[in-house]
């Protein structure tokens, strides 16, 4: 049997883990809104359109934050096209998907939504086709209380309460040529600094997050990093990254593509060394922070008909990939590698919430169901509170990918305010059981309050909608805990949480 122990220290702290991380991210693409959020006329449907079925997963993932309107797609929209009365609201192309875009909702419709799934908006700003201006018209828009052109225009539009919009994104994927509008670094820095300065004169409070480049294996990669954020340094808060694992970035083989979470962690340690090393060519002491506002498992759909449909559909079915429980591994993996980061990443965006690349799957007119990524982050969601400890790994080895990888990859939390801490541990293993310690230093005697595991036997099993429960977490229940160690055997290719509280 293999032989894994962790030793975690409640003086060795990370940091605290900021709560946004758990976010999801909602476009304006295939069936993420128009049939996945929002569909009237579904039986589950309340008065406002959207559907009641995802509404009630959408709290059981436990999303924190949620990125809108794009994406691909906000490159090239124009925001008042999507308020005011519906009738009067244009029908328009989008050119990023090849759809019909018919504006039935908008901004107004998802800061309903956000209020009843009690989560945080992540808006963005078009830096496309558009610029500063039109960015500070529709923050004027969201987040003054009244008296002037845009915000009474909200207000005649049914919202006499400012939305009060906190987080903001400067544009999407910029350095992409599939976008509308690609820049070069400086083009898109400078437009991001002038975007960001009018933002902070318009209204106090915000956080701004420029963009990264579009992901790790772009050309432009690390110069475009350095670059904007040369230019845009004192004005934003935050630079993005968006990460994708897909098998053909690896190999088919389990320990090959497992790899994809060693490299997430390769990609949060450079893109912050960028940082700083942009913070001390000034000599400053201000650190800019990451947010992964894109992320997950993308392979299957990633071709054909499933980016683009002839003949200008609306809300066609767009990359709607169907999680497998291999893919439920690497979601529980990320997850993992992300709090582990927790001093420098501070928000992040599963891509997306639902039908496309997302963890809840609907049927038009049907049910709804979890996939199977569904699991590892509402497991997260739920039981990552606190501050992550730094943790001592000892555990065997592999070699992937030009990657020396460990078996185990774990995580620590650990909340002083109800003494409560959890440890998330990914078995990579194909074969062998893993004999587990964890040994929390400093938080007294522990006693288990829950186990979970999620494992199946065949990592090709999915959740569909006739068997939307074959692959489900289940009560873990090899673990014991003696004194201040935790004890478990891990099945081979198992995500598992274990709950302690003091005793």
């Amino acid at each position: 049997m293999l032989k894994s122990r962790l030793v975690a220290d409640r003086d060795f702290p990370v940091a605290p883990l900021d709560r946004r991380v758990f976010g999801t991210f909602v476009e304006h693409m295939g069936r993420s809104v128009y049939g996945g959020i929002y569909e009237p006329g579904h039986p589950t449907a309340d008065e406002n359109g959207f559907r009641g079925d995802v509404m009630e997963l959408t709290k059981e993932l436990g999303p924190t934050i949620v990125r809108y309107p794009g994406g691909n797609f906000l490159s090239g929209y124009n925001w008042e096209d999507g308020v005011g009365p519906k009738d009067k609201r244009p029908v328009k192309k989008d050119l990023a998907w090849g759809e019909i875009e018919t504006n039935q909702f908008g901004t107004n419709e998802f800061m309903n939504w956000c209020k009843i799934a009690d989560v945080e908006p992540m808006f963005a700003v078009n830096l496309g086709t558009r610029g500063p201006d039109e960015a500070r018209n529709l923050l004027e828009y969201c987040n003054h209380p009244g008296g002037t052109y845009w915000s009474d225009l909200r207000r005649e539009h049914g919202y006499e309460e400012p939305h009060d919009i906190k987080f903001w994104c400067l544009g999407n994927e910029m350095d992409g040529p599939w976008q509308i509008c690609q820049k070069t670094a400086y083009e898109y820095g400078r437009a991001a600094k002038e975007t960001a300065k009018v933002m902070r004169w318009d209204c106090d409070g915000l956080e701004l997050a420029a963009c990264g480049s579009s992901f790790r294996d772009m050309p432009t990669y690390g110069a475009w990093e350095y670059e904007v954020l040369d230019l845009t340094f004192d004005q934003v808060d935050y630079i993005s990254l968006h990460q994708y694992f897909r098998k053909e970035d690896t190999g088919d083989d389990w320990l090959s593509f497992s790899t994809t979470i060693d490299k997430l962690d390769n990609f949060i340690t450079e893109v912050t060394s960028i940082a700083d090393a942009v913070a001390a060519k000034r000599r400053s002491k201000k650190r800019i922070m990451l947010s992964l506002d894109e992320w997950n498992v993308w392979y299957k759909t990633h071709h054909g008909e499933h980016l683009r449909r002839p003949g200008w559909p609306t809300a066609p079915k767009l990359i709607e990939e169907v999680y497998n429980f291999e893919d439920a591994l690497i979601v529980g993996g990320a997850l993992i590698t992300m709090m582990n980061h927790a001093d420098r990443l501070k928000a992040g965006c599963l891509a997306q919430l639902v039908n496309v690349i997302g963890p809840i799957m609907t049927e038009t007119g049907g049910p709804a169901w979890r996939q199977t990524i569904f699991h590892p982050f509402a497991l997260s969601s739920r039981f990552g509170h606190g501050t992550v400890l730094r943790t001592q790994v000892e555990t065997g080895t592999f070699e992937a990918c030009g990657e020396t990888a460990p078996y185990l990859v774990a995580c620590v939390i650990y909340d002083a305010e109800t003494g409560q801490s959890a440890i998330f541990a990914l078995n990579r293993h194909e074969t062998e059981e893993m004999e587990f310690e964890a040994v929390l230093k400093g938080l007294g005697n522990r006693e288990i309050i829950e186990a979970h595991e999620l494992h199946h036997a065949d990592m090709e099993a999915i959740n569909d909608k006739d068997t939307p429960d074959r692959v489900q977490p289940a009560a873990h229940s090899h673990v014991s805990v003696d004194g201040e160690a935790l004890k478990a055997t891990l099945k081979p290719l198992s995500w598992n949480v274990f709950v302690t509280r003091t005793a």
